[in-house]
């Protein structure tokens, strides 16, 4: 992307130091800049890591900063200080207001990362509860300077080509059906990045469309932020916790002169790209069609026409329901898969997975403790069966799935007897 001209307000960066070793055989790698009248100590920390949150307290603890800006989001923020939140959500409303995948998401990526934390004897993101915790004793402001990470899923998403976003959900899958047990190379991935690079780490090294989105990009917005805020309320001296993964980026960008105004550069990045006219036409086009193939059909013989919607109903019903019973879904849910499907397919503003869900809920409502356990259950695969949250979710997801290929293979189905 390119970037604007450069305003006449606008501060430079100027590198003062590149790294600082910390006791112990470990080493944080850190770096000061300047912008403006404000210095800004960038630590690069592991997020499974105790050293780092061991680093972060000793730096507060020396009282050198009046502000402490750290590599998170509002959500995970609030994940954070108010950890029972999970509790307090509407599944369906995640449901209704199609957040169902973006949740499903977040806990495979959060997943991963706690069962390594776990395996390490540390919480995860330990060095972020110490940088909220600390600067909150010592009454000094939190900057929160991370982008979304439901936009920077979506950005990645419509970021690739459509046929290699398959990597992104066997990325996710993948984090979930791992081993319980993280394997060493796995641990040093997330002490030099964090859970989206490491998660996507095979696919971001070799991929520049997922690469820009989930790395480049937030460097960007992170180093923006801090100049948002350094305009804001020019601190004097602020300890900005990061990805180790992160820091070199971020340097790059504070180092180069700001070519547009940080809100700009943060608008920009905030936006979620449109997806192709073709793809939103597609489900309109594939009903039309289906819709045409039974009015031929009835017009050739009515035999034909009910021979039609007969593979209709038994193709897009059934594997609907084959995907709620994968999901574990209640006897009923799977019947109501069945009769819905076929008529969801035909109007594509609803989806299977709504009924489902709807229904799945209704007979198997998540109890207090199912909310409460969806860290731990989570972090194993029979877990996301067990815990009524996330097999509700898996419910959503899996007959929509099949809903989805259903109407596919049925349409070339209908193809076939139209033309044979």
């Amino acid at each position: 992307m390119s970037r604007g001209r450069p305003t006449v307000s606008e501060e430079t960066a100027k590198i003062e130091g590149q790294q600082a070793a910390t006791s112990g055989a470990q080493q944080e790698p850190m770096a000061e800049v300047r912008i403006g009248d404000s210095r800004v100590t960038l630590l690069g920390t592991a997020h499974v890591s105790r050293s780092s949150a061991d680093k972060v307290r000793e730096l507060l603890a020396t009282g050198d900063y009046d502000a402490v800006a750290v590599e998170l989001c509002p959500s995970r923020y609030n994940a954070i200080v108010d950890p029972d939140a999970l509790a307090r959500m509407d599944l369906f409303q995640v449901i209704r207001e199609g957040k169902a995948a973006m949740v499903a998401a977040s806990l495979a990526l959060g997943a991963f990362q706690q069962r390594a934390a776990e395996q390490l004897g540390i919480q995860p993101g330990a060095e972020m509860r110490v940088a909220i915790e600390d600067a909150k004793e010592a009454g000094l402001p939190v900057l929160l300077i991370d982008r979304e990470v439901g936009t920077t899923l979506k950005r990645v998403y419509r970021n690739v080509p459509w046929w290699q976003r398959l990597n992104l959900v066997s990325g996710l899958l993948g984090s979930v059906l791992a081993k319980e047990k993280v394997s060493e190379a796995e641990i040093e991935r997330l002490k030099e990045g964090d859970i989206l690079e490491s998660t996507f780490a095979q696919f971001a090294e070799e991929e520049k469309d997922l690469f820009k989105p989930l790395i480049d990009e937030r460097d960007r917005y992170m180093a923006a932020r801090l100049r948002e805020e350094v305009a804001k309320h020019p601190h004097e001296h602020i300890l900005a916790v990061v990805g180790a993964g992160h820091l070199a980026g971020m340097l790059r960008y504070l180092q180069s002169p700001a070519e547009r105004p940080p809100a700009e550069e943060i608008i920009e990045l905030e936006r979620i790209p449109e997806g192709g006219r073709w793809l939103k036409r597609l489900p309109w086009l594939i009903v039309l069609a289906v819709l045409a193939g039974f009015a031929i059909g009835f017009a050739r013989s009515p035999d034909l026409g009910w021979q039609l919607v007969a593979d209709w109903v038994l193709i897009n019903g059934g594997l609907s329901a084959l995907g709620a019973l994968i999901a574990g879904a209640h006897p009923l849910t799977v019947v109501g898969a069945f009769l819905a499907a076929p008529l969801t397919s035909l109007n594509p503003t609803v989806g299977a997975g709504m009924v489902t869900a709807a229904i799945e809920v209704y007979f198997r409502k998540p109890t207090v403790n199912d909310f409460s356990r969806l860290r731990q259950d989570t972090t194993h695969l029979k877990g996301w069966w067990q815990n009524r949250v996330t097999r509700t979710l898996l419910v959503f997801l899996l007959s929509t799935l099949g809903s989805a290929i259903g109407t596919y293979v049925a349409g070339f189905r209908i193809f076939g007897r139209l033309t044979s």
